[in-house]
């Protein structure tokens, strides 16, 4: 294979001037002219400079502050961040000394949530101007995209300006997910491996675009939650741990029999037994709990919720679930990542609570501190439904038809009467008696 050759405006090998071979008696005309032409560019650059100049600084004012240095002298224009902070980053309740925060929202056929979740996000109780969104959209069939961007217009541009965050972005990148956005597609055991890896994957991209120097808390949320407090970042932050996530569940309709249910069961603390069997499994393997195949016996922390518990109480985790995490800036920028192959077989978010132990960091939930995600009916829920629905409307039409056959005999009824009260013996009771 032929060496790539680096090619000149002439188009050969080298880059030749035309002056190169002109007489000498040309020389001062040339330096002239070549003087004229290096005048005229250094001008139009000043020109093109202070036409930008406003905007070039409006611009670096965006960042905070506090987190980068601007020189005097114009020479030396750049930006300097400290990351030294970022190890001591805590939430102390001064805002101002909190940093700011990067709330992530992967989204995939996602619009049908995003009214609620815009709900939420404009409800925040941290302080917005501190607070960057950013999206990923990914291998979607619906108006997910025109959507979001329809409701970002709205609350970026809304007459508060306490509503505004600091700034929004989108991503768009597919992954060629082969999985469906149905309830029984996404929990399916036999899509959990490949789903999960490409989620972690999903969530890499995500971080590694929207993740900068000045951030020092990243909240990863679904758009799918019903119900969270006003407060979560903030109550999450004062636990001061690299790592956290609250307990979620989700409500149940009347006819469970029960009103809620335990959600995410990715959130655990690791045992004996799911040890012994990660050594038994292939290393591509990638075990997934609340499924038959892989028994694992851990506590969950799902399952250690008290109604009446201590909302700050802790637990630590060793796996956790993508609902809600927040967690420090410092561990991704160490390194710490979503993994999108089989981490000690776990992926993606149980992977990356795996990593993130493994690497020091503190992994902690919080088992009576509960958001609720919204119900989504399983396969065998739409059984169920479709049958109670089926009975409703066979309840419905044997009470119409009741109803009507009631109504007509009572019409029959009514007309007997009338006819009798017309025609019967008392009706021609005066003819007897004359």
């Amino acid at each position: 294979m032929k060496p790539e050759k680096l090619f000149g405006r002439d188009g050969g090998p080298f880059n030749i001037s035309s002056n190169r071979f002109h007489p000498k008696t040309y020389g001062s005309s040339l330096f002239r002219q070549k003087g004229a032409r290096i005048a005229s560019v250094i001008g139009l650059i000043f020109i093109v400079f202070m036409f930008f100049h406003s905007s070039f600084f409006s611009a670096v004012e965006q960042i905070p502050s506090s987190l980068y240095t601007m020189k005097d002298d114009p020479s030396y224009h750049y930006k300097e961040y400290d990351l030294r902070d970022l190890m001591n980053v805590k939430f102390t309740g001064d805002y101002s000394k909190s940093g700011h925060i990067l709330i992530c929202a992967p989204l995939r056929n996602a619009r049908d949530h995003l009214t609620i979740f815009f709900d939420h996000l404009r409800k925040l109780s941290y302080p917005h101007h501190l607070v960057d969104l950013a999206f990923l959209i990914s291998d979607t069939d619906d108006d997910t995209y025109d959507s979001l961007k329809s409701k970002l217009e709205i609350i970026q541009k809304d007459d508060d300006p306490k509503v505004h965050f600091n700034s929004a972005v989108i991503y768009l990148k597919d992954f060629g997910a082969l999985v469906g956005q149905e309830f029984s597609d996404r929990h399916g055991f036999a899509a959990q491996g490949p789903r999960r890896k490409l989620m972690a994957r999903a969530r890499n991209w995500l971080l590694s675009a929207a993740l900068k120097p000045y951030h020092s808390w990243v909240y990863w949320r679904d758009v799918d939650v019903e119900t969270a407090p006003e407060t979560i970042m903030e109550d999450l932050m004062r636990h001061d741990k690299d790592v956290i996530v609250p307990n979620v569940y989700r409500p149940l309709p009347e006819w469970f029999g029960t009103t809620e249910q335990a959600y995410d069961l990715n959130s655990w603390s690791e045992s004996e037994t799911a040890l012994q069997l990660a050594e038994t499994l292939d290393e591509d393997a990638v075990i997934v709990e609340g499924y038959a195949e892989y028994a694992t016996w851990r506590p969950h922390l799902a399952y250690l919720r008290d109604p009446n518990g201590d909302a700050n109480s802790e637990m630590s985790l060793d796996g956790i679930g993508g609902v809600s995490i927040m967690s420090k800036a410092r561990v991704y920028f160490e390194g710490c990542h979503f993994p999108a192959f089989s981490f000690e077989r776990h992926a993606e978010t149980e992977g990356f609570g795996k990593m993130a132990k493994r690497m020091g960091f503190s992994v902690v939930g919080l088992p009576h501190y509960v958001i609720w995600h919204i119900y989504e009916p399983s396969d065998e829920d739409k059984v169920i439904i479709a049958e109670m629905e089926k009975e409703r409307k066979e309840r419905e039409t044997a009470e119409r038809e009741a109803e009507a056959q009631a109504h007509r005999a009572q019409s029959a009824t009514q007309r007997y009467n009338d006819n009798g009260a017309e025609e019967g013996p008392l009706a021609h009771g005066n003819d007897h008696s004359s």
